[in-house]
């Protein structure tokens, strides 16, 4: 698998930042995992290629790309682009993005070849089909409902947890899951920020020492993200200060593969 988070921020001279204010990863170029930045970072390939999109959860720094991406394929679309979500996120979607206050109901638009996107619902827990990966969808511990994924081409498989705070049924599935190859785990704030962190349901440092401790595995690469851009060099100093040998953070832009 090719897994790529896609960058989100600009450096004062036009060029991609490492930092990251929005949450897009793709796999295989095919399938987004979160929107945060689709529209606004993917190539020309990937805009070709991307027809489903899995969405963890509606805040916004993982939806933001998703209306102007639907928007820039509107016309030129053989079929429709796929969002699969939770029954929650659904919902939050049509009343408060496609509503047509805010953006148009592409749910309710056709092109010339017909829906232009639809809507497949996943249950968490439950393994669902997203082109050709196998997708089990688990939940975790933010202010809002929201997943992280266990993602399987049926070679590798590797995790992400999503926004979350301390969590322990994401932990169990990582524990059982076969063939892992890297475990994307979020830290978003420096410790000093542990009421904020806490308050918001994201995990610091300290945080994620302990949630670090509840995998039982080592065959596996731990890659760190959703640094939040405004502590990112404090927080990145507490995260060396770890001193744990399989983790690092999942560069911006650079494609892994697995």
């Amino acid at each position: 698998m090719r897994v790529q988070l896609l960058p989100s921020s600009f450096e004062e001279n036009g060029g991609a930042s490492t930092k990251q204010h929005l949450t897009c990863i793709l796999v295989d170029d095919r399938i987004a995992f979160d929107a945060g930045s689709l529209a606004m970072a993917s190539s020309m390939l990937q805009k070709r290629k991307v027809r489903d999109v899995v969405l963890s959860h509606a805040h916004l720094d993982h939806i933001a790309g998703l209306p102007l991406f639907v928007d820039d394929l509107f016309s030129t679309l053989t079929e429709p682009i796929r969002i699969h979500a939770t029954a929650e996120v659904i919902e939050i979607l049509e009343r408060d993005i496609f509503n047509w206050s805010v953006y148009p109901r592409f749910s309710e638009l056709f092109n010339q070849n017909g829906p232009v996107m639809m809507y497949l619902p996943f249950k968490p827990g439950v393994e669902f089909r997203v082109g050709h990966l196998s997708t089990r969808a688990i939940p975790v511990n933010h202010k809002v409902p929201s997943c992280g994924f266990i993602v399987s081409d049926g070679f590798k498989t590797f995790a992400m947890s999503g926004d979350t705070a301390a969590m322990d049924d994401f932990w169990h599935a990582v524990n059982e899951a076969s063939d892992l190859s890297a475990v994307l785990v979020e830290c978003a704030f420096p410790n000093e920020l542990q009421e904020l962190a806490a308050a918001s349901h994201h995990l610091t440092p300290s945080g994620l020492m302990n949630e670090l401790a509840k995998c039982e595995r080592s065959d596996c690469t731990f890659y760190v993200v959703n640094l939040k851009p405004a502590y990112r060099e404090q927080t990145i100093e507490q995260i060396d200060a770890l001193n744990i040998e399989n983790l690092k953070l999942l560069e911006v832009g650079r494609v892994y593969e697995w």
